[in-house]
């Protein structure tokens, strides 16, 4: 699972270089043509922060602070995989495009394909490992989770409408969007309220701090991704403010997180 997670890592890492980098050449160097460089580099930001999430997952000392790890990597894998296969026609796979655009977008597939898969197999191996000690669980203060759960209802609620409605849903987003890159920000969108609910549900400081590392990356990236192409926002909107909004809720959730003094001593007789 740690070997499984390092690969999913650098593979998220690569794909966020082609958006960040190539932002402008996405015709040439990603997987399908992404025309507003708005929405390439919000992929590439999340990517990136992804990557934070699954070097965290790999490096935890045990499978409670990684398990939230792999579960939202398969989820929004999963759905990107739906996605993919969705709106296969606007992939770069015909004989039209550039080698490099095809050499990606078979790559793609492959990887969407074959980590859910991958994944599912490792959750199932994982399964039958024995359970170390228990440990001393910290439990979230009450107002962090609040926040987590409203938090996970906001993103996945989006998220959700972006993938099952993406031309109605994308006149409440911040910039233009069509209707793949509609559902390809849903998934990501989802992914991280899964990851929220998922960090409540677990409720310990301890177990927590991955999620807390990747919002922090999260926004981090995301301003950056402002300063360099947030013209394409509109902001006589209400949509702007709410994405800023968002994006200062993340931040706020992910600082309290890392603040935390979480658990991880050993409890002593136990065997589980």
């Amino acid at each position: 699972m740690r070997a499984l997670l390092l690969v999913a890592a650098l593979l998220v890492f690569l794909a966020g270089l082609q958006l960040t980098v190539f932002t402008t050449r996405t015709a040439d160097w990603f997987a399908w043509t992404i025309d507003v460089p708005m929405t390439a580099v919000f992929l590439g930001a999340a990517y990136w922060s992804s990557a934070v999430l699954e070097v965290a997952g790999a490096r935890s000392p045990g499978w409670g602070r990684a398990r939230l790890t792999v579960w939202t990597v398969l989820v929004f894998t999963t759905l990107t995989l739906v996605v993919t296969l969705v709106h296969l026609e606007r992939f770069h796979l015909g004989a039209g495009h550039p080698t490099s655009a095809r050499l990606v977008t078979w790559g793609w597939l492959a990887i969407y394909a074959g980590v859910p898969v991958a994944m599912v197999l490792g959750l199932v191996v994982q399964a039958r490992v024995p359970r170390g000690p228990d440990v001393v669980r910290t439990s979230l203060p009450a107002a962090l989770q609040w926040l987590l759960v409203l938090l996970a209802l906001v993103l996945v609620g989006t998220g959700v409408a972006l993938l099952a409605a993406p031309e109605r849903a994308s006149e409440v987003w911040a910039w233009p969007l069509t209707p793949l890159t509609a559902r390809a920000v849903g998934a990501w969108l989802v992914g991280l309220g899964w990851a929220a609910a998922h960090a409540r549900l677990v409720d310990d400081a301890g177990q927590v701090r991955p999620l807390g590392w990747t919002g922090a990356a999260f926004v981090v990236l995301q301003v950056v991704a402002l300063a360099r192409h947030g013209d394409a926002l509109d902001r006589t909107g209400w949509q702007a403010a709410a994405y800023v909004a968002a994006l200062a809720w993340i931040a706020v959730v992910s600082a309290w997180i890392l603040a935390l003094r979480g658990g991880g001593a050993a409890v002593r007789g136990s065997s589980r």
